[in-house]
């Protein structure tokens, strides 16, 4: 597999790598099919993205879509980085194997997720799927509350299988056919 110069450099230095405590806007995404998953947290002042950072599990080309879409979305308005694709992302990198694009799938995906997060929390004045977010990060069961753990996540207190929704990166029972979150069909291959 070879990556161009650009997704290499971003693989090695990535850019804007951290957690944001007081982000105005998480957005999370996985796919559980090659196990990627990236959470981005964006701060914006005066309508434009002042900040941004992201957390990112995966191979080498999702942490250099991270990094580049970090950097993409620093600056732009909030409808100018929503418009970031997919495609934009890949020839920032100087294009992906094809069996790497739906990284920047995901980079793309999160950031889009920061900003409805955002736009929630401003139109309807509470917490969103941030606040889920961070009980996610402490280990607790989407379900009981109970703890999470194991190699393979597992409630240690109901004892399910946890999985993560395709669409929206949120955790589900394991099996489940539906996502509980988002109302998506879960298609297990």
């Amino acid at each position: 597999m070879i990556y161009s110069d650009k997704v290499m450099e971003h693989f090695e230095n990535p850019h804007n790598v951290g957690v944001m405590k007081d982000a105005d806007g998480v957005g999370k995404v996985g796919n559980p099919v090659c196990g990627d998953m990236m959470t981005f947290y964006i701060k914006v002042k005066d309508g434009r993205i002042k900040d941004v950072k992201f957390q990112t599990f995966g191979c080498g080309a999702a942490i250099a879509v991270s990094s580049m879409v970090s950097e993409m979305a620093l600056g732009k308005t909030l409808e100018e980085a929503k418009r970031i694709t997919n495609d934009d992302v890949a020839k920032e990198l100087g294009g992906l194997p094809k069996n790497k694009h739906h990284c920047s799938n995901l980079g793309a995906d999160a950031l889009h997720k920061a900003i409805e997060d955002l736009q929630d929390k401003q139109k309807n004045g509470k917490k969103t799927a941030a606040a889920k977010i961070v009980v996610e990060r402490k280990g607790a069961c989407p379900y009981c509350e109970g703890p999470i753990g194991g190699l393979e996540l597992f409630c240690k207190k109901c004892n399910l299988k946890i999985d993560y929704c395709p669409e929206c990166g949120k955790p589900l029972q394991k099996g489940a056919k539906e996502c509980p979150h988002c109302g998506t069909r879960v298609i297990k291959k």
